[in-house]
């Protein structure tokens, strides 16, 4: 029987990592943080009054082993001056099914079927939830695309509504051999999914092991000069414990001349492992890969691997 693998993010980095642990003989749950309020995402959130749907739409995307033409379609994006400027097709077809079936979750399992997915996805609530955060000075601010914008130090982060969690990423949680927090924005794609006592109780008592996939590069306003003990230390803070069994980190040092583009750009540098302030089991690895954007990214297929030699290890 394959191993149980809940992962818990959001964003660019969980779709990432899933695309790599797709091709492993694993049984995959993704939960996916709802959010998200900018783009295409944010005007069907307010027009419809539903949870975010574009981190849903490339979690499944990034498992399935459809066409890629079909993936492709999933992902275009009208180009109009029309209502329908900016929406992927993906996100109205979600819609559309939500709307069919009546709540999210048998929305994504329609779609899922359709796009002959490896694994589950499931939303970490079905409520339109409302990022907020306190900034270091003060400073309240509204919905996770303008905490992202602001760049601004996070004092903490927290819902302005206390969402209803899906009863089966509970389920999924207790009966898990492994649960892994990351690869995303630590405080708008990973902690939203451990803001809830439902989802922290669930995370302590469950008998899996617990495992973090630490970024590559800090993020302005949310991890600015963060070292990987300070993302240990934030995670455990917001759980209420030290919970963390394992944590995977990368060790190849970026072109410098890609790192001075980062920092210009986005103010966001190298982080920096220091094992002597690690606790806990650490896994190192070269898993840097830099994509035709010239973006950093986890090499998915290496850093699947780690997280299943870890589970074939523990296994012996």
């Amino acid at each position: 029987m394959n191993k149980k693998v809940v992962v818990l993010g959001g964003g660019t980095g969980l779709s990432v990592l899933l695309s790599g642990l797709k091709e492993l003989p694993l049984d995959i749950t993704a939960v996916v943080a709802v959010s998200d309020d900018d783009s295409s995402t944010g005007r069907l959130r307010r027009e419809f009054n539903i949870p975010a749907l574009g981190d849903l739409r490339n979690v499944m995307i990034s498992l399935s082993d459809a066409a890629p033409i079909l993936k492709e379609l999933l992902q275009y994006r009208f180009s109009t001056t029309s209502d329908l400027n900016g929406h992927p097709i993906g996100n109205l077809l979600l819609t559309a099914l939500l709307d069919i079936n009546g709540n999210l979750v048998d929305a994504i399992s329609s779609l899922s079927k359709v796009l002959n997915i490896k694994g589950k996805v499931l939303p970490l609530t079905e409520d339109y939830v409302t990022l907020i955060a306190e900034t270091e000075d003060g400073e309240i601010i509204e919905g996770e695309s303008r905490i992202t914008k602001a760049g601004k130090k996070i004092k903490k982060i927290y819902y302005k509504e206390q969402p209803k969690i899906v009863p089966e990423v509970i389920e999924a949680i207790n009966e898990a051999d492994l649960v892994i927090l990351g690869i995303g924005s630590l405080y708008t794609s990973v902690i939203p999914n451990i803001l809830c006592d439902e989802m922290k109780e669930a995370i302590i008592s469950s008998p899996a092991k617990k495992m973090y996939i630490c970024n590559i590069m800090t993020e302005h306003g949310e991890t600015d000069n963060f070292k990987v003990s300070d993302y240990i230390r934030i995670l455990n803070n917001y759980i209420g414990q030290s919970f963390l069994d394992i944590i995977i980190v990368n060790t190849e040092m970026v072109e410098q001349e890609i790192l001075d583009r980062y920092m210009k750009l986005e103010k966001s540098e190298q982080v920096i492992l220091d094992e002597e302030n690690i606790d806990i089991e650490l896994i190192k690895d070269n898993l840097v890969v830099i994509n035709d954007q010239k973006m950093i990214r986890h090499d998915a297929m290496r850093t699947a691997f780690l997280v299943f030699s870890y589970l074939i290890e523990r296994k012996r």
